[in-house]
Formats: structure tokens, sequence, C-alpha cells
């Protein structure tokens, strides 16, 4: 980690957590933080449901809900970018304070509520999406809607056109009821309007599906079936957990989602489960704790195609993308594998 980069994260440790996050939006789009370009060699570059990825790390939705800095988050180490989620409308999310830092567990709890601007004001922006970059969009429902399942293949038959891939979010805690969409008929239901709005895409683009960590096996099994006969292009693995196991923390009272490294043994579980549920026929894409190159590796080992960041970064700065896909790219070499490809599933 550089000095400024350094600096700058223990400047917006200062300030309450949701402050600090756009001031450091604010600071990508200002030209403030310095950026490696893009980070890839022959074992990193990989295939995720035919996207050619120049590395397997990822940044997860949230981080830029609203894709106000894909420029530079394009030039920061990753693989690939995932904006959103974005809803047909804007809405304000649930009210603040709804982020905390869990400094002593290296984790976090939010209860957001898919606060975003709304896919007109984001259209606007992917329109200028940086050429070269693997943007995707991670799809969602308005709290008020009177058809959530409706609202996903609203915002795809919008906006699929200016991204490469769309992740539909039914797993986030924090807008009611949503979860209730996993289920096998309503997945069903869902997963169909939004193929359908697929298909009508000028470009198809593989879709995924976002899943929470608190399935049961059968509950991880009935959704890769479900996932496999509705013909998505993948699964990713995991939302955040309502579990609280473990946390030393005084705020881990909170109501609302529990991501970063609590999340890293249960969500690398559910990659094993769905690996071995699929066959391996299905790209899944890990999520829920990566810190180091050895967690990202786990992820891959268990079955991860690709990874995907969010919580680390606010407690390693946004450089740690790219350290982490060079320290991965040494620590497959150094594990004997050619490729992502190699390693993926390994673990059995």
């Amino acid at each position: 980690m550089s000095l400024v980069e350094w600096a700058g994260l223990a400047a917006l440790r200062l300030v309450d957590p949701e402050t600090a996050h756009a001031l450091a939006l604010r600071g990508l789009r200002a030209g403030l933080v310095p950026l490696p370009g893009p980070v890839t060699s022959d074992r990193l570059a990989t295939d995720l449901a035919g996207l050619a990825l120049p590395n397997p790390i990822g940044l997860a939705a949230g981080f830029d809900k609203n894709a106000e800095a894909l420029a530079p988050l394009s030039s920061a180490g990753f693989g690939f970018i995932e904006a959103g989620a974005v809803t047909p409308r804007a809405q304000e999310g649930n009210p603040r304070p709804r982020l905390w830092r869990l400094p002593a567990d290296r984790g976090a709890i939010n209860r957001f509520g898919f606060n975003n601007q709304g896919m007109e004001a984001v259209a606007s922006r992917l329109e200028r999406c940086p050429k070269g970059a693997v943007v995707g969009l991670n799809l969602g429902a308005n709290k008020d809607s009177a058809d959530r399942a409706a609202d996903y293949a609203t915002v795809l038959a919008r906006l699929g056109p200016m991204v490469d891939f769309a992740t539909v979010n039914v797993s986030s805690p924090n807008t009611e009821a949503l979860r209730d969409l996993q289920g096998t008929a309503a997945l069903q239901e869902l997963l169909s309007g939004v193929m359908a709005a697929r298909a009508a895409l000028p470009r198809p683009i593989p879709v995924f599906v976002k899943i929470a960590p608190d399935l049961s096996d059968a509950e991880i099994a009935a959704i890769a079936e479900t996932a496999l006969e509705a013909g998505v292009q993948g699964v990713v693995a995991t939302n955040t957990t309502l579990s609280r196991d473990g946390l030393r923390s005084p705020w881990k009272r909170q109501k609302g989602g529990l991501s970063g490294a609590p999340l890293m043994a249960r969500s690398t579980e559910v990659l094993r489960r769905l690996q071995a549920e699929t066959g391996g026929t299905l790209p899944l894409i890990g999520v829920g704790g990566i810190f180091t190159a050895e967690d990202a590796l786990a992820k891959i080992e268990a079955g991860a195609t690709a990874v995907q960041l969010y919580t680390a970064l606010a407690y390693e700065g946004i450089g740690l993308a790219a350290r982490l896909a060079r320290d991965l790219d040494r620590l497959l070499a150094a594990r004997g594998y050619s490729s992502v490809i190699e390693a993926r599933g390994a673990a059995g």
C-alpha cells in the first residue's frame, strides 16, 4: 500500500462509513488515487461465461451503485466491474445510519436498501463506459413495486445494451421479503421474465443470479436446478449474511447484512455445494471475505471462475485489486497451476 493510499484510508476512517465511501468515489473521479492500469498474465486471463477477463479479480456490486466512477475503477487493476444495484425508479433506501465498520472482525454491516438514482440516471453514465473494460450491472427491484419480478426485466431491457453482463440480485437482506424470490416457484417466474428480456437485447449478455449464504443444502440444490433450467449463465455466491456468529464488534447487533472476513468460510462452502450440484457446468463467481490471494484461490479451488471484492477495500484501499491480482499470479505458479481454469474446482 502506497503512503498516499495509507494516508487517505486513515483520513476516511475519521468520518462515518457512508460519508467515507462517498468521499472515496469522489477522490477516484478526481484522479486523487494512483491507479496501476490493467493487470494480466497468461495465468490470470480467464473466460467467464464468454467474457474475456484480463484477471479474475472483480469489483462487487454496491461499491459504485450509480456507475459514477467506471473510468477510474477500470484502471484500478480489476478484471471486471459490477455497478448497481439499480432499480427502475430512484429510491432513497433505508434511513441513515445504515453502514457500520467492524474493525475487530474485518467486516461491515449494512442495511442500505437498494438506494440508487434509478435506471435513467445510470443509463447516461453507462453510455460512456470505458472501452475495453468488462462492466456489468446488478439488477434490483423497487421496494414499493407492485411487481418486483418485472422490475428486474425492466432494468435489463433498458440498460442491458450498455453492459457486458447482468446480475439478478434476489439475495439482499435489506429489502423486506426480497429473499423470498429465491424460492423455486418465484425464482422460476422471475428468471423467465429476465431471460425473455435478455433474448430481446440486440446483443444477448450473460445473466447471473446472486444468492444468499443463509441457505440450506436443499435450498442451494433447488436454486442450482432452477438456474440450470432457466438457462442463466452463472451464479454469484454469495451476498451478505444475517448470521452474527463469532463477532466481537460492539456493532454486531445492528440489523442488516454482514460482509467481510466473517463471511469467508460460509460463502466458500456455498460455492463448493454449487460446484457439486452443477457438476462444474455453470460458471460461479465467489464473493465474501476475500482479503488475500490465498482467499481468492480458495474460492477458485472451491469452484469459482472469478471472484469479487468490496468490504476488503475499506480496510486495504483500492490498490488491493492490483496487489491481489499480482499475488494470485505468483500463487498460481507456486501451486503448479498454469491458469485460473486449471485451478477451478481443484479442491473437490
